[in-house]
């Protein structure tokens, strides 16, 4: 094997060749230098794909998380769109040939399956009524127990 095809050989070639390629060059006039100069050649090659094999996997990965976030919130929309054709049905009502209280029952029953669909994705609707007062705890929501939204809480002037 000559010395420019040995050296070509041994970039390309994996960690298992090396040391027969090496044993080969021990006779060169080029002695250690040479050794030394393609063992750094591999060593960079190897640092080369390395990092490039890493900056793939760091993309990819980012590439799927950001995926099965889309399929998340496109999983939560599919189930708010009936909500949203429902508004949109009270949003043409004549309010000259329907009662108020037709109108209230609708938009309650619209509100229970939007919360329905929501609490079937992890939302969790606080509602303190009939405990004692719990700043943390009052009407809000929280999502697989983080709390996303506190109370609203009004406070009353005493008259004294």
């Amino acid at each position: 094997m000559s010395e420019e095809n040995g050296y070509a050989n041994d970039l390309a070639a994996d960690a298992a060749a090396a040391p027969a390629t090496e044993s080969a060059q021990d006779g060169d006039s080029d002695g250690i230098g040479g050794t030394t100069e393609r063992q750094l050649a591999e060593q960079r090659d190897k640092y080369l794909r390395l990092a490039a094999e890493y900056d793939n996997f760091r993309k990819r990965t980012a590439r799927e998380r950001q995926d099965a976030h889309l399929r998340g919130q496109s999983d939560m929309l599919k189930g708010m769109i009936d909500s949203l054709d429902d508004l949109g049905r009270f949003a043409h009502v004549d309010p000259a040939t329907t009662d108020a209280k037709t109108i209230a029952d609708g938009v309650s029953m619209v509100e229970k399956k939007l919360l329905k669909t929501l609490g079937g994705h992890g939302l969790e609707v606080i509602d303190p009524a009939g405990r004692p007062f719990d700043p943390a705890q009052e009407q809000g929501y929280r999502f697989n127990g983080q709390l996303l939204r506190p109370a609203r809480v009004a406070v009353k002037q005493w008259n004294g």
